[in-house]
C-alpha cells in the first residue's frame, strides 16, 4: 500500500539526516497513516480510511462528511 493519505493527499517529504559531524545523507519522512474506520450519518455506512493524524484532528473538528466533500471537490477522492 502506498503511503499516501486518502483525505489530505499528504505524502513522504524528503530531506537530510544530519549527523553531529554535519555529514548529510538523504532520508526521507514518512506521514503517520492510520486505518479509520469513519460513520457517515448521512449514508448510513461505515468507511475506512487511510488517513494521517492530523487529518483525524480535522474531521473530529469539522465533521467527515465536510471534510470528505471539500477532498472529492479537491480531487482526492472519489
Amino acid at each position: 500500500m502506498s503511503k499516501v493519505c486518502q483525505v489530505s493527499g499528504k505524502r513522504p517529504a524528503s530531506g537530510n539526516n544530519v549527523s553531529h559531524a554535519h555529514n548529510k545523507t538523504r532520508r526521507k519522512f514518512y506521514p503517520n497513516l492510520q486505518t479509520k474506520k469513519f460513520y457517515i450519518p448521512e449514508e448510513d455506512r461505515w468507511v475506512t480510511l487511510k488517513v494521517s493524524t492530523s487529518t483525524m484532528r480535522t474531521i473530529n473538528k469539522n465533521g467527515i462528511t465536510k471534510v470528505l466533500k471539500k477532498a472529492r471537490d479537491k480531487g482526492l477522492m472519489k
